[in-house]
């Protein structure tokens, strides 16, 4: 649903484009040898290419070009099999060639489209402008110094997608469901971590406002490198506040680049935004046209794996789940993986339950991810087993899944070791439920004279007898007939 604001002489609309930059999966640069390894120490991990010195050539790193290819195949956007790498000009201390190769004409991916879930339920498709390859730039680093900045050029030339949307996204709570909908699936394809606490993962984010039923654009701004969700939350909501500010006041937005300050809580203008002509594109002379193979690229679709969207639907078509549900279990893929392990051979609702309620539930507070988990997903399907054999009831089973998160241990054996198993046998119950009956002469009249809710309390005193461990539809049936 559009977010607008409301000013004095009426409702706004934001208008949204993003330009998102992954940094590509590969062990080393997109035109050098140098290794891609995060946390390194500064300038450890730069070429002679890396670091612009003179006569040095790019040579271009073809796994760099396939991951690009699998990100577009997995956008459903179109494989340009004939694409350009341009130079784009402009100096700043960690371009060392006073340069970006990247692509600008002719990219190596076209128009897309990709679906994305909002909170109510629905969905909406954002449109893909492009996806192009280009290399990143150094990091400058200021606060090593009271009067100088340092230089690291570890990332200079790490390979870059640069993914650009149409400026279909109209407000804060859709860029966020946008940008976490693209990081899903390049973790699903294996093409980018989506780190973006690391850097590996950033979006240019251009906000602009128009009044409502209107729909020529207005003038943007680009807030720069914001690098987390809340971020892109709070950078929209104080952008699109103080555009609307300006433009009531009957002034005019300057299309400009800004910073998101995120200790101040404001953007704050960096430069004047450059038009592409600012940048002086032109081929790169030291590369070659890019050209691929139409065989090639069919081999690369026939190794996707299954996609997010594909994924959430076979989930609830073939184990009747809620789009809910199956909406969090394929939030990444080793989730998905984790629950169908669990949901085989066991009631796939029961086991979606167990995965979204209990185990996330219980990993989420002591701040541990999946991969951190102290029960597998075997683990967790061998407790369901116990449930399912009646072996144990529905509530020792979340007991004795608390004690498979302190110690690691298997369902089976906590059960055994302390004494758990779940009577069944009816002689047992039926000796259990007469002695509650004895006990409780008062209730047993006042149930015989029509006050039915009495049966759940005698339901409780046999379970608290059998220290929870009478089979719950046992008890009702004996006592059905008893009373």
């Amino acid at each position: 649903m559009a977010e607008t604001l409301q000013g004095d002489t009426g409702e706004w609309e934001i208008v949204i484009g993003l330009e998102i930059h992954a940094q590509i999966i590969a062990l080393s640069k997109l035109f050098s040898g140098a290794s891609t390894e995060f946390g390194a120490q500064p300038n450890t991990q730069v070429s002679l290419v890396d670091a612009g010195m003179p006569g040095m050539l790019p040579v271009l790193n073809e796994v760099c070009v396939e991951q690009a290819v699998r990100t577009g195949l997995g956008l459903n956007a179109k494989i340009n099999e004939h694409s350009i790498f341009d130079r784009k000009n402009y100096f700043y201390p960690d371009l060392p060639t006073g340069y970006q190769i990247s692509q600008f004409s002719d990219p190596i991916v076209g128009e897309g489209i990709i679906e994305i879930d909002m909170e109510d339920g629905t969905t909406k498709e954002i449109r893909i402008t492009r996806l192009h390859l280009e290399q990143d730039a150094g990091k400058s680093i200021h606060d090593m110094h009271p009067s100088k900045s340092y230089i690291d050029l570890n990332r200079s030339g790490c390979a870059l997608m640069e993914i650009v949307s149409e400026p279909d996204i109209r407000g804060a709570d859709e860029a966020c469901a946008y940008i976490s909908k693209i990081r899903m699936i390049l973790r699903y394809l294996g093409t980018c971590d989506g780190n973006m606490d690391q850097g590996s993962m950033r979006a240019d984010v251009n906000v602009s406002l128009r009044r409502k039923g209107v729909t020529e654009l207005g003038t943007r701004t680009e807030i720069k490198n914001v690098n987390s969700l809340k971020a892109v939350q709070q950078a929209i909501a104080y952008e699109s506040r103080r555009q609307l500010e300006v433009l009531e006041e009957g002034g005019e937005i300057k299309q400009e680049t800004r910073l998101w300050d995120s200790d101040k809580m404001e953007t704050r203008a960096m430069r004047s935004k450059e038009e592409a002509h600012d940048y002086r594109y032109f081929p790169d002379p030291d590369l070659l046209p890019l050209n691929l193979e139409s065989a090639w690229v069919k081999e690369i679709k026939e190794t996707l794996p299954e996609l997010p969207d594909q994924k959430k639907k076979r989930f609830v078509k073939e184990f009747g789940l809620s789009l809910y549900d199956s909406s969090i279990l394929i939030t990444d893929r080793a989730r998905a993986d984790y629950f169908e392990t669990v949901a085989t051979g066991h009631d796939p609702k029961i086991a979606a339950n167990w995965v979204i309620n209990e185990l996330l539930g219980a990993l989420n507070k002591q701040d541990l991810d999946l991969t951190q988990t102290p029960v597998s997903a075997q683990q967790l399907a061998g407790l369901l087993a116990l449930i399912q054999d009646n072996t144990i009831s529905g509530k020792i089973a979340k007991d004795v899944f608390a004690e498979m998160m302190d110690t690691s241990k298997d369902a089976s054996t906590i059960v055994e070791d302390k004494g758990l198993k779940q009577v069944t046998d009816t002689g047992t119950i039926e000796a259990l439920v007469d002695e509650v009956i004895a006990e409780n002469p008062d209730n047993l009249a006042a149930y015989k004279s029509g006050k039915d809710r009495l049966f759940g309390f005698f339901v409780g005193q046999v379970m608290k007898k059998s220290q929870g461990k009478a089979n719950p539809a046992v008890v009702n049936e004996v006592l059905k007939e008893k009373l």
